[in-house]
């Protein structure tokens, strides 16, 4: 017999041995799917079961050890405290257009414009309840309500005066100005189109989509001193709303039944809508629910977010009912309501700390998903603008760090903030605790490019801000404050130049001086 070499038998023995394995395979595979027919499968069928989530109204519990009540108090209220931060804006929105629209001393309609006929005094400020308005523009405010047919927005030709129109939706995002730096100053015709309608426009119409039902227009017209008022309310006039069909001349749709509970505020308007200060705190979760189902936020947000608000009884497309909520929740819901906008956003700077000023976050006007400023902004300065619009920064702290009181005398030394023509800039003074303008002897509420400043060789300016005169040589920049009490300042460049934009990212482009104490 003739051996066979062992490479050889490799190559003889490997096409047996593959069919093999083959065979035993499929004999394998059959034997499974013999097996899988008489099995059950673990799966969770969607058919059958409903997806299921932990939410206010089925958590319940049993009476719990004081430490096990703790725990579920302290995780309630993290999450109070942040759903409150999220949905900030829309109890503010929501009380705002009561006190403008819903109220027992209503401004205007819902689709109209209330056209403020002066600069923001402190008496018009508490009249209007918005929080640091600027006393170089005429305000306007309009709630309008897309709900049933979108809104014909007509703007003017200013002529060449400063002027916007700022568009806000529930959430207050600033997502688009029909008049400003982005649209100009000639004028033009808009609609405002509200989610899912599916109408047609008359021809040489410009189309805004709103993200949301409801939304706020804000007009400011630049006045530059009382003899420039009637030009400004000309140009305030000239900036209308106009339902669809009065303006095609059509059948109106049904008319639409509001039903508003009033905000019950803890001290009425004495500090404005913006602080969320409720007799009842859970009226803010009352308030926020219904603004949620009423102006559903983005598919993002809907999808990845609200879901974790559910254990507080916080849904889409649910009323908010306290009742049906656990009562350890439900008392840590109602602490963090009555934190969220008296203290957690009241202590926090809103925006980055430079030299005892504060300079705007860049994500002002435009949050996205940056829901802290958000909350922040409306907190202090609901409305802010985008940076392309405005820009804002101010001190609220001297140079040694202590906050600014109206028993001292300061000074404070910068370079006059860059703008574009036909714009200004402007630095108003505010009581810290109502944001609203300060009563002085001279009812001088700001101070800016309106103003015949007397600059430093260099160029800079250096205000003097204090409740008594500084001496005639230097009344013409004199900043009045309060006698007592804390206050803050803020300065806005509208139609900023690049150094101003530079400057909510790296304060350091700008480069402010310290506020210092006279002693």
């Amino acid at each position: 017999m003739i051996p066979i070499p062992i490479h050889r038998r490799q190559r003889l023995f490997r096409p047996a041995a593959k069919a093999l394995i083959a065979l035993t395979t499929a004999s394998v595979l059959l034997c499974t799917a013999a097996l899988a027919k008489d099995q059950p499968t673990a799966t969770y069928n969607t058919e059958v079961f409903d997806y299921w989530h932990l939410t206010g109204e089925n958590w319940k519990l049993p009476p719990l050890p004081p430490e096990m009540s703790s725990q579920v108090h302290d995780y309630a209220y993290s999450l109070a405290t942040q759903a409150a931060v999220w949905g900030y804006p829309l109890p503010t929105f929501y009380s705002l257009r009561y006190n403008d629209v819903f109220g027992p001393k209503p401004k205007a309609k819902v689709n109209d414009i209330w056209r403020m006929t002066d600069i923001s005094t402190p008496k018009l400020s508490e009249e209007s309840g918005y929080v640091t308005p600027n006393v170089n523009t005429i305000y306007g405010f309009g709630f309008v309500d897309l709900g049933q047919e979108p809104v014909i927005l007509t703007v003017p030709d200013s002529h060449g005066r400063y002027y916007m129109v700022e568009v806000l939706d529930a959430y207050s995002n600033a997502f688009a100005y029909p008049a400003g730096v982005e649209s100009g100053y000639e004028g033009g015709t808009f609609a405002l189109i509200g989610p899912g309608w599916k109408g047609t426009l008359p021809a040489g119409i410009r189309r805004i989509d709103a993200p949301t039902r409801w939304l706020l227009l804000q007009p400011r017209v630049h006045m530059k001193n009382p003899e420039d008022r009637a030009a400004a309310r000309e140009v305030l006039a000239g900036i209308t709303t106009t339902p669809l069909h009065k303006f095609m001349g059509t059948k109106a749709p049904p008319a639409v039944k509001y039903d508003y509970p009033a905000p019950d505020f803890a001290d009425g308007l004495k500090t404005s809508t913006s602080w969320n200060s409720f007799k009842d705190p859970l009226q803010f979760w009352d308030i926020l629910s219904s603004m949620l189902n009423e102006n559903p936020p983005p598919q993002d947000q809907i999808t990845a977010l609200l879901p974790m608000f559910a254990p507080l009884g916080i849904e889409l497309g649910k009323k908010w009912d306290r009742t049906k909520v656990n009562p350890i929740v439900l008392q840590a819901m109602k602490e963090a309501a009555a934190n969220v906008g008296p203290r957690l956003l009241y202590g926090i700077p809103p925006g980055q700390a430079y030299n005892g000023w504060t300079f705007c976050w860049p994500s002002s006007g435009n949050f996205c998903t940056d829901y802290l400023n958000r909350a922040m902004i409306v907190r202090w300065g609901y409305t802010a603008n985008t940076l392309e619009e405005a820009v804002y920064t101010g001190p609220q702290f001297d140079s040694e760090g202590k906050p600014l009181m109206g028993e001292n005398k300061y000074t404070v030394t910068f370079m006059p903030p860059p703008f574009k023509e036909p714009a200004f800039w402007s630095a108003t003074m505010y009581d810290y605790k109502s944001n609203y303008t300060v009563e002085n002897p001279i009812n001088r509420y700001s101070l800016g490019s309106d103003n015949p400043l007397k600059l430093n060789a260099d160029g800079t300016v250096t205000l003097y801000i204090q409740a008594t005169s500084p001496g005639k040589d230097k009344e013409s920049n004199w900043l009045p404050s309060a006698a007592s009490g804390r206050w803050y300042i803020l300065v806005r460049s509208y139609a900023p130049g690049r150094q101003m934009i530079e400057s909510s990212f790296d304060p350091k482009v700008w480069n402010p001086g310290p506020v210092t104490q006279v002693k």
